[in-house]
């Protein structure tokens, strides 16, 4: 700078000390979510390959030899047995069979089925959809229900609403699911005394049944089942909401909004809610994970063709690459939803990750 030439203005100097400054913090934060994102995402990465040791290994202690379970108890010879064995790659190592596997998998191949003789990701594709349908019906409804309920009876607890939404959530997730699906199907499905059967007692349709009247039919045999579900699964995320709500009702910015002259109702829904509802939002990826994963009771109880009941059917053979290439599925769908979780959490919540 010349001896004539003016300094800058002031404003301008503040300026640019102001936009550094602000721009520090925003980097550091930025820095600091990657590497928090980094090591989650490193961590379902490990968690994913012990997914897939464990899934081999695991079902191969399984008792029962699958081929001869292939054959259906027909007379077999050795030489047969044998063929079987070097189709299905059987005959080799085990380590062999393991490192094939893990190639495979990357690649997303899950190898045959060995009862249905067909590609496992055909046979997953094909269930998936049933299984979406049932688990992701009833996971909006209980968590829509659980939300709700669990607000209601936070801001008025110990009231009688609250004892009673309470216990009833208690009661029915301690019940297990394929003992109250049991129980709705003599009831509803059956029919007890003077109460006629109302609906179907399993399956996915009737059959014979186009356009409206088919969907009408899905949906009749969809209630029981959803049913069930709901009953069990909804008091859990009224239990985590209610509690999570009861921590933020006694803090100081919610007497701040009060004292305001905000109604109550506006305090819950703009102010107290938004905040209590993130140990929910973890709750609700875990629970959107589960979904892919069926409820493997439930759909056998109702005979429903999903996911879940496929894998009851591969490990009654037991069919190797369809029950390893379920397993796979299930947690899978469950891991990357926690890591997700995990990944949002820091963005409704500043201070997780730092």
């Amino acid at each position: 700078m010349t001896a004539d030439a003016a300094p800058p203005p002031v404003e301008e100097v503040a300026g640019r000390t102001t936009g550094a400054a602000v721009r520090g913090p925003r980097a550091r934060t930025a820095a600091a979510y990657l590497r928090y994102g980094a090591a989650k995402l490193a961590g379902a990465a490990v968690s994913l390959f012990a997914v897939l040791v464990t899934g081999f290994f695991l079902f191969r202690l399984i008792p029962g030899d699958p081929v001869k379970t292939m054959t259906g108890g027909r007379p077999v010879s050795a030489e047969q047995l044998a063929q079987y064995r070097r189709e299905f790659g059987l005959d080799l190592p085990l380590w062999e069979q393991f490192a094939d596997y893990c190639r495979k998998a990357l690649t997303g191949d899950l190898g045959t089925s060995y009862q249905f003789r067909a590609p496992v990701i055909d046979k997953i594709t094909e269930a998936l959809p049933n299984t979406l349908l049932l688990t992701g019906t009833a996971f909006v409804l209980y968590t829509v229900l659980g939300i709700v309920l669990g607000t209601r009876a936070a801001w008025r607890h110990g009231r009688l609403g609250d004892r009673i939404h309470t216990g009833l959530a208690l009661t029915l997730y301690s019940v297990p699911s394929f003992w109250l699906g049991l129980l709705l199907i003599v009831v509803l499905a059956v029919g007890v005394g003077p109460v006629p059967g109302l609906f179907p007692t399993g399956g996915m349709e009737s059959g014979g049944e186009e356009g409206l009247a088919h969907v009408l039919d899905v949906a009749h045999h969809l209630v029981l089942p959803v049913v069930t579900l709901v009953a069990v699964e909804y008091g859990q995320t009224l239990l985590v909401t209610r509690s999570a709500l009861l921590d933020e009702m006694g803090s100081d910015y919610l007497t701040t909004a009060r004292a305001k002259g905000l109604r109550d109702d506006l305090v819950r829904r703009r102010h107290a809610v938004p905040n209590a509802l993130l140990p929910t939002v973890t709750l609700v990826f875990i629970n959107l994970g589960r979904t892919v994963a069926g409820v493997i009771l439930v759909e056998t109880v109702f005979s429903w063709p999903g996911l879940g009941g496929l894998f009851y059917q591969a490990l009654s053979v037991p069919d190797l690459p369809l029950v390893q290439g379920l397993f796979l599925l299930f947690a899978s769908a469950v891991i990357i939803m926690n890591t997700l979780a995990d990944l949002v959490y820091p963005l409704l919540d500043p201070r997780v990750g730092r």
